[in-house]
């Protein structure tokens, strides 16, 4: 808990769109946050799209305010304007108000009302796009400050607008981004406007993720189990690509894949035309309790991330520390944060990205080896344990609130 002589924190999580199915580090961190006894309020800039839910979400104590986006008319526009005025930051904050999209200034003058109207005293936003592009301005009008999250797509994608990110990261009084290679890549392209940036990993629930050594999961069929979205920077092409290799090399063994996404169709088609049906199976997306029993219980976890050709990347896969927390040994490639913690022969193995040949080359060294399997995944574990306890980042977030606010 915060100290009792700390003011009540009350934090408005500004985030593009909540509950989303693949973003699960949200709610784990807001958990984490509601023990420490802050009071949190979540705004979500576009209503969810996706039924599924995971059943963590209900523990989640904030109320959810979904703040109007669609269907807004010019008048519409200048009367939610017209109200803010009023608000102690509009004059200084007007030019960059101006410059938002019609909607998403609509949204800012919404959200910076209810912070006033809350009593809210920090804004951080989750994702330095558009979440923080609202963020930014709502704080400004209201006269507080604002923190943000840096991930990956929204650093790295080519879309990303360097000068508005340029502002966003100089006007925060205080950056976290997921991993040491983000970091670095910010301080070297935004120089001076990136000084307040600083790396804390997510962390994942150690209660959630129970180890068991991998040398005492005894199958017929040793499994490999994949997670994420069907999308080209997760690299599962090459790992279909990878599996055929091994079946032709007269393995037996079974690839489980998880996740749902825009390339579903191509992936399965890639795995009809390697003739790998009943080898490799795509399993569609899956709740949170099942992915942990899937990884859990498999023998290998393949992440084979690449680059994709858009820019995009992954920063630090979550479902990859849970695995390591789970005790299940990881074969990875050398993309943006993975190296920092999947340390080649000592946490996991390390391949580089595109190299189907040497992702089928690591998966066969592992299921031959139970040893090294123990080995690596005990050593994994107590890197989880140290660097990525939920509990623990969670109170050095909590920290930086109490310390960035402006009044």
């Amino acid at each position: 808990m915060l100290p009792d002589s700390q003011p009540l924190l009350r934090v408005g999580y500004v985030v593009k769109m909540y509950p989303r199915f693949s973003e699960t580090f949200i709610v784990t961190e807001l958990l984490e946050l509601e023990r420490l006894g802050l009071d949190l309020t979540v705004f979500s800039l576009r209503l969810p799209n996706d039924g599924r839910f995971h059943p963590a979400l209900a523990e989640v104590r904030a109320p959810v305010h979904y703040l109007r986006h669609s269907g807004i008319r010019a008048d519409d526009l200048w009367q939610t304007v017209a109200g803010g005025t009023a608000l102690p930051g509009f004059t200084e904050a007007l030019p960059d108000l101006l410059r938002l999209d019609a909607a998403d200034a609509h949204q800012a003058v919404q959200l910076a009302v209810a912070v006033r109207e809350q009593r809210i005293t920090h804004l951080h936003a989750h994702f330095a796009s558009i979440s923080a592009a609202v963020a930014r301005v709502a704080a400004r009008l209201a006269g507080i400050g604002y923190s943000l999250t840096a991930h990956a797509k929204d650093i790295f994608h080519a879309d990303v607008d360097h000068d508005r990110l340029r502002e966003r990261l100089a006007d925060a009084t205080r950056v976290i981004t997921v991993s040491d290679f983000n970091h670095d890549h910010l301080r070297r392209t935004f120089g001076a406007a990136a000084d307040r940036v600083e790396r804390l990993y997510n962390g994942i629930d150690l209660r959630r993720f129970q180890f068991t050594d991998p040398a005492d999961r005894v199958r017929d069929t040793p499994v490999i189990a994949a997670v994420g979205r069907l999308v080209e920077k997760k690299g599962f092409a090459d790992l279909i690509d990878a599996a055929a290799l091994l079946r032709d090399a007269g393995r037996r063994f079974r690839v489980d894949l998880a996740g749902t996404g825009p390339l579903a169709a191509e992936l399965q088609a890639r795995i009809d035309r390697h003739r790998l049906g009943g080898v490799v199976r795509l399993l569609g997306a899956l709740p949170q309790s099942a992915v942990a029993r899937l990884v859990g219980a498999a023998d290998v976890f393949a992440a084979p991330c690449v680059v994709g050709s858009d820019g995009n990347r992954d920063g630090l896969p979550t479902v990859v520390l849970e695995a390591m927390a789970l005790g299940t040994p990881v074969v990875a490639t050398d993309v943006t944060g993975l190296p920092e913690i999947v340390e080649d022969g000592r946490t996991g193995l390390m391949i580089e990205q595109h190299d189907p040949a040497g992702l089928a080359a690591a998966l066969a060294r592992l299921l031959d080896a139970p040893e090294l399997r123990s080995g690596l995944a005990k050593a994994a574990r107590d890197l989880i344990e140290i660097e990525f306890d939920a509990a623990r980042q969670a109170a050095k977030l909590a920290a930086g609130f109490r310390t960035s606010g402006r009044g």
